[in-house]
C-alpha cells in the first residue's frame, strides 16, 4: 500500500507544470476577462476600455503598461509603467512590480499563448485572454 501511495504521489508531482513554460507567453498584449475575488465572488469583464501590454527582455526584466486600443494596430498610453521582473521561487512563477511609488508580487498560476492567469497578494485571481487587435478595411 505505501508503495502505491508513493507511485501516486510521484506521478502527480511529475504531472505539475513547469512554472518556467509559461515565461514564453508572458510578452503581449492581454485583455482582463474574469476576475474571481478572494471570497469566491466573480467579476465578468465584456467590455474594456484598456489593455495590458507586458514587455520582456532576456534578462527576465521589462515593464507592464496600459493601453488604450484604437483601430488598425494602434494604441494610446501615457509614459507610465511600471517595472517587472520575473523570478522563479519554490516552484511559482512571480512577478515583481515597482514604481516611484509601490511595489508588489503576483503570481502566474497559467500562461499559454491565449491565457494569462495570475494571483495577487489579497488572493485575487485575474483571468485574461489574448487580446485581439480591432481591425477595419478603411479606404
Amino acid at each position: 500500500m505505501k508503495k502505491l501511495i508513493w507511485l501516486l504521489s510521484l506521478v502527480l508531482l511529475g504531472c505539475s507544470e513547469n512554472p518556467e513554460t509559461y515565461i514564453q507567453h508572458l510578452e503581449g498584449y492581454w485583455e482582463i476577462e474574469e476576475v474571481t475575488l478572494a471570497d469566491g465572488t466573480k467579476r465578468q469583464y465584456t467590455f474594456n476600455e484598456t489593455i495590458d501590454y507586458i514587455s520582456l527582455n532576456d534578462s527576465l526584466s521589462g515593464f507592464r503598461k496600459k493601453l488604450k486600443p484604437g483601430i488598425n494596430d494602434t494604441y494610446y498610453t501615457s509614459d507610465d509603467a511600471e517595472s517587472l521582473k520575473i523570478k522563479i521561487e519554490n516552484g511559482d512563477l512571480n512577478l515583481y512590480y515597482s514604481t516611484p511609488y509601490t511595489e508588489w508580487t503576483e503570481t502566474v498560476l497559467e500562461a499559454s499563448p491565449e491565457r494569462l492567469k495570475i494571483k495577487n497578494a489579497d488572493n485575487n485571481v485575474y483571468l485574461y485572454k489574448r487580446y485581439t487587435p480591432i481591425k477595419l478595411d478603411i479606404e
